[in-house]
């Protein structure tokens, strides 16, 4: 969480109105200026299983992700920034996948929607399956719809970037599996678009993607150059291809 009083609550009680009941809820506070810690205080009185951590100043999406996995006590490891929102069957629908299909990775297709909330009528939809090489070219899970089996995989932290250092988590646990990811086609949790969003900067979007080359799997200059190359036409050539209409009249 970091300046999320507009969205917070809606956040918390996605999870709290999960389906699936067994689960622990970590807020990570990195430093709000606004009241995003005194709307979290009634939540934490009546749930036993939601605590709070908070960062005495501003470390970041990585650092602040990185202490919330430390401290998860649970088999499995889920995402979801302060202004998203799960789908009510998310959690129950992914862990049974994970059993039935034994994977260690799991990540699902969600919806877009506008600051306000409004649906914006498109969908991204995931990929069926996952390769670490596939996964090499560009990010193709959707950070709040992930799960991976940290009962086998262990804990897997990001590394230190303050942008797209979720692809490098799920890089690595995609690795450590040696199994590809899965998914489910369905549409799982919703994403909200903000104008003011560092992903929204196409500049940004190509600096960070280069750094998680070098500095999150610590691949040479010419390697990275070699990557980034080939996540430029997997990203405007083939990955926009997920991003599917669905106007309603």
């Amino acid at each position: 969480m970091f300046n999320s009083e507009a969205y917070i609550s809606e956040t918390i009680n996605s999870v709290i109105n999960q389906t699936h009941s067994n689960w622990e809820l970590l807020l990570i506070d990195d430093a709000s200026t606004d009241k995003t810690l005194e709307i979290v205080q009634p939540f934490l009185k009546v749930h036993s299983n939601i605590s709070l951590i908070i960062n005495e100043k501003n470390l970041g999406a990585a650092i602040t992700r990185n202490k919330g996995i430390e401290a998860a006590k649970g088999d499995y490891i889920a995402f979801l920034d302060g202004d998203d929102v799960w789908k009510p069957n998310k959690l129950e629908k992914q862990l049974a996948f994970m059993e039935t299909t034994h994977c260690d990775v799991c990540f699902s297709s969600y919806d877009l929607i506008n600051e306000k909330g409004e649906p914006l009528n498109k969908t991204i939809k995931a990929l069926q399956t996952l390769t670490y090489k596939k996964l090499l070219k560009s990010n193709y899970i959707g950070n709040l719809t992930g799960i991976y089996n940290a009962k086998a995989l262990g804990k897997i932290t990001s590394c230190n970037l303050r942008k797209r250092q979720d692809w490098s988590l799920w890089l690595t646990a995609i690795k450590k599996s040696g199994k590809a990811a899965k998914s489910i086609e369905e549409s799982l949790a919703y994403y909200r678009v903000r104008e003011a969003s560092m992903s929204s900067n196409k500049f940004n979007l190509i600096q960070y993607n280069y750094w998680v080359y070098r500095k999150g799997l610590g691949f040479s200059v010419i390697k990275s150059i070699y990557y980034m190359t080939l996540f430029l036409f997997e990203h405007f050539f083939i990955k926009s291809k997920q991003t599917v209409s669905t106007n309603k009249t």
